[in-house]
């Protein structure tokens, strides 16, 4: 598998498979709240909130073209030092490339580009009966804003947050001429 890392605005057609797979899986785990399908939280912030000029950004795995795994990440709330958060959202396996480290790689991808957008911390939530997700952000280091061993259901929107990690480092300046 050789994967293509490549970073798409929210509306591209790129992502329908991403979209519509995500709606099913909601659907699917959850019963609507009030006669909303849980599918409706896909449509709760527009796609210019993941745009780069608003602090967000949207990644897309490819293998030989097929979208493979994706995420996204926009401006949260304000974070304890005053600064908004990166919040990540819409993280995504296809089913068919699931257990291959793909939603690891997703998530290391959303983190490299906060810190490169100037974010300092990072959050997201998902839902109690997404127990391969809780397993995912607990592997790769962030921290449960609930206690693990409390009834998920009850909690009901699981939190985790984590620090960003440290911003790429600015290329080297090309060295300096020899003077004769």
């Amino acid at each position: 598998m050789t994967l293509e890392v490549r970073w798409v605005r929210a509306d591209d057609p790129l992502l329908a498979p991403l979209v519509e797979d995500l709606a099913r899986d909601y659907d699917a785990r959850y019963e609507p709240t009030d006669g909303v399908p849980s599918s409706a939280e896909l449509t709760r912030y527009p796609a210019a909130a993941f745009a780069p000029e608003q602090g967000g950004a949207f990644v897309a795995l490819l293998d030989d073209g097929e979208l493979v795994a994706g995420g996204a990440l926009k401006r949260g709330r304000p974070g304890p030092d005053g600064r908004p958060l990166a919040e990540l959202k819409r993280m995504w396996t296809s089913p068919a490339h699931r257990r291959r480290g793909l939603a690891g790689r997703v998530l290391a991808e959303l983190e490299q580009r906060a810190a490169a957008l100037g974010y300092t911390g990072l959050e997201l939530t998902t839902g109690a009966r997404q127990p391969e997700a809780v397993a995912l952000y607990l592997r790769h280091g962030w921290t449960p804003d609930f206690d693990v061993r409390d009834d998920w259901e009850r909690v009901s929107y699981l939190r985790f947050t984590r620090p960003a990690p440290p911003p790429p480092a600015a290329p080297a300046p090309p060295p300096a001429a020899r003077r004769r």
